[in-house]
């Protein structure tokens, strides 16, 4: 029949493109990875240093599902041709439902899979640190900060990403003024470093009894999650830290003491916070490795040769570039500005639906055709 022919067709065209993605995702390296790892873990003595434990057995796992995602997609496509092949000779078009459903769910996969290759970059493969930052306007730039912390948590638990909260300060009558989260998963500085710049945001305000339309702006800042391996030489003197009561959404500490810590790089001005741990101690400990991994990540970006080269003038933010608009009125639109890529359903958007705007910055990025921000 027809309808199942063209769907074999497809199908089939899809298999060079599968059989090419082994060896783009390094597969052959991938499993004798895991092997050695395994190895490693089965020794005497492994569990006797646990952190080391932990990061291994860590690895194997991520390794052994990028393994098992390549072999699903190869077991989906045989199946899929199988029943292809037996509801065409049957002339059974009660299965072209589930054909069709089954040659998309191969095509988003390997996709997914293919989207992980463009994901090389040196610290590519550590967490997150999401910073959100209101900016000038009150409480309708506050409220929209707040919008786009829900939207990048939701995008997390969609992932199945954890995300800690580090420092969470309310805005005044709405809304939060900064937050920082941490986002632990597989890949997630290299999924998220695209979403670092200036969000705006167009819309009727729910805050002015007019009902006039508002701009408003917040910014985002994204940076790796460095481990004990990075050499980082910060000078004591050049911090200052500041204690303070924690605030807003933490645990059941929240409020209770002075524990709360803020620390300022006075060479070039960066500040960062942490407030979710249960010490004083604990939550100094955090901030400077949230300092360390932002000098880091401006040292890269920037193409300096030293952590010193760093001006205070780089760390700030430009607010007249925006990476990316959500109109709510008189349109709904989300739009990218660097890669073109819009999407027209905002409340998706919204509810953390970002998967095409971070493949198409990652595609852009590996093809070298990104546009700079702004309109």
């Amino acid at each position: 029949m027809l309808q199942f022919e063209e769907l074999r067709l497809e199908l089939e065209g899809m298999l060079p493109e599968i059989d090419e993605l082994a060896g783009a995702i390094g597969l052959v390296q991938l499993q004798r990875e895991a092997d050695e790892l395994d190895a490693r873990a089965a020794a005497p003595g492994f569990w006797d240093d646990m952190d080391n434990a932990q990061k291994i057995t860590q690895r194997a796992a991520a390794l052994k599902g990028k393994i098992e995602a390549y072999q699903q997609l190869k077991t989906d496509y045989e199946d899929t041709m199988t029943l292809i092949e037996l509801a065409n000779e049957a002339e059974d078009l009660s299965l072209l439902d589930e054909c069709t459903a089954s040659v998309e769910t191969i095509r988003q996969s390997m996709e997914k899979q293919r989207l992980t290759t463009l994901l090389s970059g040196e610290y590519d493969n550590k967490n997150a640190i999401m910073t959100f930052h209101a900016g000038a306007g009150g409480t309708e730039a506050q409220d929209w900060a707040e919008m786009l912390y829900r939207m990048y948590t939701r995008w997390a638990e969609t992932h199945g990403f954890q995300y800690n909260v580090l420092d969470y300060l309310d805005g005044d009558d709405a809304g939060l003024k900064s937050a920082s989260i941490e986002i632990v998963g597989e890949h997630a500085y290299g999924y998220l470093k695209g979403e670092a710049g200036v969000h705006r945001l167009v819309r009727v305000s729910p805050f002015d009894a007019s009902g006039r339309r508002h701009t408003s702006f917040s910014a985002i800042e994204v940076i790796p999650e460095l481990d004990n391996s990075v050499e980082i030489e910060i000078r004591p003197e050049d911090i200052k830290m500041d204690v303070f009561r924690s605030s807003g959404a933490g645990g059941q500490h929240i409020n209770k003491t002075s524990s709360a810590v803020r620390l300022t790089h006075i060479p070039t001005g960066i500040v960062v916070a942490c407030q979710n741990e249960r010490s004083q101690f604990q939550n100094r400990d955090k901030a400077m490795d949230m300092l360390k991994s932002k000098l880091v990540e401006i040292k890269e970006r920037e193409h300096l040769d030293r952590i010193e080269d760093i001006k205070g003038t780089q760390a700030q933010i430009a607010w007249g570039s925006q990476i990316r608009s959500y109109v709510f009125m008189p349109y709904t639109l989300a739009k990218d500005h660097r890669t073109g890529h819009e999407m027209g359903n905002i409340q998706a958007v919204m509810d953390g639906d970002l998967d095409g705007f971070i493949n198409a910055y990652l595609k852009a990025l590996n093809a070298g055709t990104l546009k700079e921000s702004g309109e």
